[in-house]
């Protein structure tokens, strides 16, 4: 591969610093960077516009690749949510309980972690990289999820559960930013929309998988079920996933270039701003709160989405006591109640996932200089704020009446429709307002 360097052509204005745009030959660097006091410093770049390295030029196969798997980590993580909650009953069995508060608590405790872990490890991964952060976040999700089956105790229980949750937050606070990596923001919406199936889809089969579970063979192997699904997805990550964040990766150009210079302290990356490693980790994790404090915009998006995933949590709780009271549903087969939930989401999904690209594109067009701006991203919101309401109401009316089961169930795929507005047009603001800082923006968002 070549540089991009022609001293000639750089006015004397701005040649204090010169490119270097690619991990130059070893014979090149050597020629260019020599002991030579005067030599400005150099600049680690991609190679131009279409550099092979950089993520956003990747070929699709390897992309989808990376976005199944992070999906699947996501949806793993959003499933272990929920998947719990029929076996609680056994559980407090088991452990000779009849505390109801501590009952409920063995399924909020893992949301509690899922809510703190963002702000606190999301935004590591703007200091070292996305891929470490999953592979830790992997391993610590299958040490949690074995010490929570092999439980002996209510506390103990409780104390890895939160463990498990804390684990099991960073692909859904991660998955944003690795899109924004990888893709263009007129390609984002279809690749969001794949991704977001995790968090929203997770809960809904969850509950089904973990009913079934519990009363056949135990509420440990619903827990012993998500070990298995972490371990394999554990592997793929470590075999398959590959670094997307750009600063991370020219960081290692720029680390490769300075071994073989004579003068490496000349040699930084681009997203260098001179700060110390305990200076850029400080930053990483006050991020996302000076977002909240000072950024109005993030701070409205994140009570509203707050609000969103409030209804819809609470909407989880009543499915199992209203099936099973008034329509005769067993543990089993309460958990397929959710469905009308997840067909709402898949809709959703659908219809958002192709409606966002396509009207960025239109608004590309319109432009004068063909860029389009984040707020592009909000429309689907004010649908998601009719249909939520709408929704709620129906189911409420609906059971309170007691009407037809079907009639409650299609009333919650209006409710999933409108959460996916919510959800997937704040993730894809976020993400494109803040490029390379997507991840901390979209753990506010995730909070």
């Amino acid at each position: 591969m070549s540089t991009s360097l022609d001293p000639e052509s750089i006015p004397p204005t701005v040649a204090q610093e010169k490119m270097i745009s690619d991990i130059p030959v070893e014979s090149a660097l050597e020629s260019f960077v020599s002991n030579n006091e005067t030599l400005p410093s150099v600049v680690v770049d991609w190679d131009g516009q279409h550099d092979p390295e950089n993520p956003i030029n990747w070929p699709s196969r390897g992309k989808r690749g990376i976005i199944t798997l992070v999906s699947a980590l996501t949806f793993l993580g959003a499933m272990a949510s929920t998947i719990f909650a029929p076996g609680v009953p056994f559980l407090m069995k088991d452990f000779n309980s009849n505390n109801n508060q501590l009952a409920s608590f063995t399924v909020s405790v893992y949301v509690v972690g899922f809510c703190i872990g963002p702000l606190i490890l999301s935004p590591l991964s703007e200091h070292y990289g996305r891929s470490p952060l999953y592979h830790g976040s992997n391993v610590f999700f299958l040490i949690f999820s074995i010490a929570c089956a092999v439980s002996t105790n209510l506390s103990m229980f409780i104390v890895f559960r939160f463990l498990q949750g804390l684990a099991g937050c960073l692909p859904i606070t991660l998955g944003g930013g690795t899109i924004a990596d990888m893709y263009p923001p007129e390609r984002r919406g279809t690749a969001m929309a794949i991704w977001t199936l995790g968090p929203l889809l997770g809960p809904v089969i969850g509950p089904v998988i973990g009913g079934f579970l519990a009363e056949s063979v135990g509420w440990r192997w619903i827990f012993w079920l998500v070990t298995i699904i972490t371990a394999v997805l554990s592997i793929a990550t470590f075999i398959f996933l590959r670094e997307t964040y750009a600063p991370t990766l020219l960081e290692r150009k720029a680390e490769s270039i300075r071994k073989l210079s004579q003068n490496p302290t000349r040699i930084r990356c681009k997203y260098d701003r001179g700060q110390t490693g305990n200076e850029l980790l400080i930053a990483a994790i006050v991020r996302p709160s000076k977002l909240l404090a000072r950024s109005p915009i993030v701070f409205i998006l994140a009570i509203y989405v707050g609000l969103v995933y409030a209804y819809m949590y609470l909407l989880y709780t009543t499915f199992t006591p209203v099936f099973t009271s008034q329509y005769g549903f067993t543990t089993g087969t309460a958990g397929l109640s959710f469905l009308g939930l997840g067909i709402g989401f898949v809709l959703g999904q659908v219809l958002v996932g192709i409606f966002a690209d396509r009207y960025l594109r239109a608004k590309a067009k319109q432009s004068t200089d063909g860029k389009t701006q984040p707020e592009h991203r909000l429309p689907p919101l004010a649908v998601g704020a009719f249909f939520i309401p709408v929704g709620l109401i129906w189911y409420g009316w609906s059971t309170h009446y007691r009407a037809p089961w079907i009639v409650p169930i299609l009333g919650t795929g209006f409710v999933g429709i409108g959460c996916v507005c919510a959800f997937l047009s704040s993730q894809m603001y976020l993400v494109d307002s803040f490029g390379i800082y997507a991840a901390s923006a979209t753990a506010t968002n995730t909070v």
